[in-house]
This record gives structure tokens, C-alpha cells and sequence, in this order.
């Protein structure tokens, strides 16, 4: 984000906001801050354009779509260099939803979700356990998620 701009109170309220319901009207998002709709649209496109706000999104339950299966991977790599080539090929495989390059025990954390247990079976013997550069994985079958929220703003 660039130098010049400082988040204040009302970019908070905003991104506050846009977290809650990213189709919320300016107009609604204005009589709440008390501003006008037109400082609300400034404010938003500023956000936009440092980098602040990225994208809308919808969230969406994927069970009711058929998608009983979420699993967590800790992935071990043959060794550190590797992970840019391992992300690449990640990126292909439309069941990793999400993937966390961390510190400790695993380099690499995916969330994957799959129809049901086969499907998971699949994915992981077919496509992951093939890619070379893994040195193994340890699986963590969701059973719920009972927090799944936006990071609150202070």
C-alpha cells in the first residue's frame, strides 16, 4: 500500500462493512457511517487501488453442492527449493481450495475438498502422492468448522 494513504476509522467501518455483505448498497453503507454515497465510493475505490480490498466474493456451502469431504494436508517437501515448482503444480488440481506455505513441522498446509471419501482417496494416490518433489503427507479429515470468519478490524 502506498505511503500516502493511512487507513482510518471510516475505511475500517467500510471493510467492516464489505466483510459482513460484499453486496451491500454505498448508499445503505452510508447512512450507517453517516457519510454520503459518493464518499463511500471514493473511499472503496481507494481501498481498491492500494491493495486494501481485493475483489467481492460469496461464500459458498459446499456440502449442499455435493462436497462432503474437506481435508487439511501438511505436506513434507524433498527439500525447501522445491516450492515454488510444487505450488505450480498444486495450483492445477481444482480440489486445493487453499494452500499455506508455513514454518514447523510441514513446509506446505492444503485444504482440499472432494464429493466424498473415494474422491479424496483419488486425489491424494493419483495426483498429489505423484508429484516427485513430495517427500510425504499427513492427513486431517474435517469433521466440522465451527469458526470460519474475517479477520475484525481494531
Amino acid at each position: 500500500m502506498g505511503s500516502e494513504y493511512e487507513i482510518d476509522s471510516l475505511d475500517k467501518r467500510i471493510i467492516s462493512e464489505l466483510q459482513s455483505d460484499a453486496r451491500k448498497p454505498f448508499l445503505d453503507m452510508a447512512r450507517k457511517c453517516l457519510v454520503s454515497g459518493g464518499t463511500i465510493h471514493q473511499r472503496v475505490e481507494k481501498l481498491r487501488e492500494n491493495g486494501v480490498i481485493k475483489g467481492s466474493s460469496i461464500s459458498v456451502n459446499h456440502k449442499k453442492l455435493g462436497y462432503g469431504v474437506e481435508v487439511l494436508l501438511g505436506i513434507h517437501l524433498v527439500n525447501a527449493k522445491v516450492v515454488s515448482k510444487v505450488i505450480k503444480k498444486l495450483e492445477k488440481f481444482p480440489e486445493v481450495v487453499q494452500a499455506l506455505y508455513t514454518t514447523g513441522n510441514y513446509a506446505l498446509f492444503i485444504k482440499v475438498i472432494t464429493k466424498d471419501i473415494d474422491g479424496y482417496h483419488d486425489f491424494l494416490v493419483k495426483k498429489l502422492q505423484a508429484i516427485e518433489e513430495i517427500r510425504s503427507t499427513e492427513s486431517f479429515i474435517c469433521l466440522e468448522t465451527p469458526i470460519n470468519r474475517e479477520l475484525k478490524l481494531d
